[in-house]
């Protein structure tokens, strides 16, 4: 059954992604744009690809964005909460607004968006909430700490909402990508070389690192529409599978961690 699905960051990555392979298969797509330029693009694309969609400006940091997007009068049955930015650096160097940047974005914003779509699958009794998480979420991530913390925060927010609304008819579920070539990851590396030099450091710049094992992204697409999709998904969906096997690991070895 066709559903209509509201999603945040829909302009470049997952999202972009997501939005086209929903419309193609013939859901109502709301697709949320951080910039008017993302707007238009995203239009001319769906337009050459012969989907109808609702591509609408949705910076998920701006109140009157938000707003616009929860006065809709068509019924949203699932909010796929996806817009994030990364920024690297160690944890004894960034700059203090760098991370808070990052959870003004990543949790903050988010929240304030699902806590306004909660309302409203609160009161009709029905409703699906995808938050895009992280493998960054459930492991340690050394130079990565903000985005890190950002989605250990997520992963709190979504397991307290997934019990709280439960009686409600109301579903919350996450999806934890790892390494995917959307060019995340590789832009996400080199934001602390805006404000490395502009100050003394005391400890060491991010290791080189070679972005040579990132996935296929269509996979992660195919399964972030799955979990839309799906009647019963589960709670938790991490790819690729050697990306689960990992957290699993890691967080096993975590018992056993000593200084």
């Amino acid at each position: 059954m066709a559903k209509t699905v509201l999603i945040t960051g829909a302009g470049s990555g997952f999202g972009r992604g997501v939005a086209m392979g929903l419309a193609a298969k013939g859901h109502k797509v709301i697709a949320g744009c951080q910039i008017w330029p993302q707007v238009t693009e995203l239009r001319a694309a769906a337009a050459e690809a012969g989907l109808e969609m609702n591509v609408i400006k949705l910076d998920v940091l701006s109140e009157i964005d938000r707003n616009h997007a929860l006065a809709f009068d068509t019924q949203v049955d699932v909010l796929f909460n996806n817009a994030g930015i990364m920024e690297s650096g160690p944890m004894a160097e960034i700059p203090m607004p760098v991370f808070r940047a990052v959870f003004e974005t990543n949790v903050f914003a988010a929240l304030e968006l699902a806590q306004g779509f909660a309302r409203k699958m609160v009161q009709r009794g029905s409703g699906r909430i995808v938050w895009t998480s992280s493998v960054a979420g459930l492991v340690k991530v050394p130079f990565d700490g903000a985005y890190a913390a950002s989605k250990h925060a997520v992963e709190g927010i979504c397991s307290a909402m997934h019990e709280e609304l439960k009686p409600y008819g109301v579903e919350v579920v996450t999806v934890n990508p790892g390494a995917f070539r959307t060019g995340f990851n590789d832009t996400g590396m080199e934001t602390m070389d805006q404000w490395w030099k502009q100050g003394e450091r005391v400890t060491g710049h991010w290791p080189v690192r070679e972005l040579n094992h990132q996935h296929d992204p269509e996979e992660m697409i195919a399964t972030m529409i799955e979990v839309i999709e799906a009647e019963k998904p589960s709670y938790r969906t991490v790819r690729p599978a050697s990306a689960e096997e990992m957290v699993k690991r890691e967080q096993q070895e975590i018992w056993q961690r000593s200084v």
